[in-house]
């Protein structure tokens, strides 16, 4: 069978992976098995799988396929912040970041489209516009790929693209990735961001659990549409109503991530607008310093402004955390590698240079 009709197993969850293989007669653990083989192991040879017979080995090598990563590039920050750009099949490129935590811990930020359709003014990524989407298999072959540089213990879909416009394959994706007999992540280990698609919010709710993460990025309507188109389709009263309504685990939070951007969104009014904007949702914020980048005429507030506003919201009772800027040495904000590289070849416009 040519190689481009074979079945990547890949695009299969545990439910699929059995139907697939009850199809060519076999027992139903074998799917079992092959789950192991793929994500535990990290074998894509069928050849290597050893406790399968050998005629099902040679079957499954006709029938089908378990496609596997390299990165193309990979950038290496000084704190530890690892950047990969993936080419696929078609020739588009994706990038995932390895982020160093404590305790040799490790977060993995995962793209889940090429490129993005949501054109939030801060991100640079938004500025290629949307691609495609990702199938479950790209989505998964991230973590497959960094998982060899070491374990991955915490996996946040925040990379380019926005998971919600892509609701089919990144479900079957998390399905695939909380297999037990396969990487074994727990909901809690995963966390999905959205820049506020209210009824795919809704959905992703009823059909599968994950740590949700809202891009907030403003306190009033007038600046979100602004920053966010997506704003003037569902704008900050039906976001929080959604967020009110979306199924929380007892002792679980929504996070809210808030760039703070020098004069656009960074006063003190802004962080008192904040409190009240967030008023009977189990909330926590991320405030998170805008990330330069070529392109951008938006600047990062200073320190100083950064506390005031992280003061104001604990002084209200908010859970407010700053997060720190990884890999600023290299090119980690979401869609730099991609944009560096592609525009090098000719194939994006070369951005503007800071002023």
């Amino acid at each position: 069978m040519p190689q481009n009709q074979r079945v990547d197993l890949k695009n299969l969850t545990l439910e699929e992976l059995t139907g697939f293989l009850s199809g060519l007669g076999k027992e139903k653990f074998r799917a079992r098995q092959l789950m192991r083989w793929i994500y535990r192991r990290g074998v894509t040879s069928f050849a290597e799988m050893t406790d399968l017979s050998k005629a099902l080995r040679e079957e499954l090598a006709e029938r089908a396929t378990a496609s596997d990563w390299t990165p193309e590039r990979v950038e290496k920050s000084r704190d530890g912040t690892r950047k990969y750009l993936f080419r696929l099949a078609d020739g588009q490129t994706v990038e995932t970041v390895r982020i160093p935590m404590e305790g040799e811990r490790a977060t993995l930020c995962v793209s889940t489209q090429v490129g993005c359709a949501m054109a939030c003014t801060f991100c640079l990524t938004g500025t290629f516009g949307l691609v495609r989407n990702l199938d479950p298999a790209e989505i998964g072959n991230q973590v497959c790929a960094a998982v060899k540089d070491g374990p991955v213990n915490n996996i946040v879909l925040m990379g380019m693209g926005e998971p919600l416009h892509n609701l089919e394959n990144v479900v079957k994706a998390l399905e695939i990735l909380y297999c037990t007999e396969g990487f074994d992540y727990g909901p809690r280990r995963v966390t999905l961001s959205t820049s506020g698609l209210v009824p795919e919010m809704l959905e992703l709710g009823r059909r599968v659990r994950v740590n949700l993460a809202v891009s907030l990025n403003a306190t009033t309507d007038a600046v979100r549409d602004q920053l966010m188109p997506v704003n003037r389709r569902y704008p900050l009263r039906e976001l929080m109503n959604a967020c009110r309504k979306y199924p929380l685990p007892p002792s679980q939070r929504i996070t809210f991530e808030y760039i703070l951007i020098r004069g656009v969104n960074d006063s003190l009014e802004d962080a008192r607008r904040l409190v009240k904007l967030l008023h009977g949702v189990k909330a926590k914020v991320n405030l998170i310093p805008f990330n330069e980048h070529d392109g951008s005429a938006f600047r990062a507030p200073g320190a100083e402004a950064v506390e005031a506003f992280q003061r104001t919201l604990l002084d209200r009772g908010m859970v407010a955390i700053r997060r720190a800027s990884k890999g600023q040495d290299i090119s980690a904000a979401c869609g730099q590698l991609k944009g560096k590289l592609e525009g090098a070849q000719g194939l994006l416009p070369a951005p503007e240079q800071k002023t």
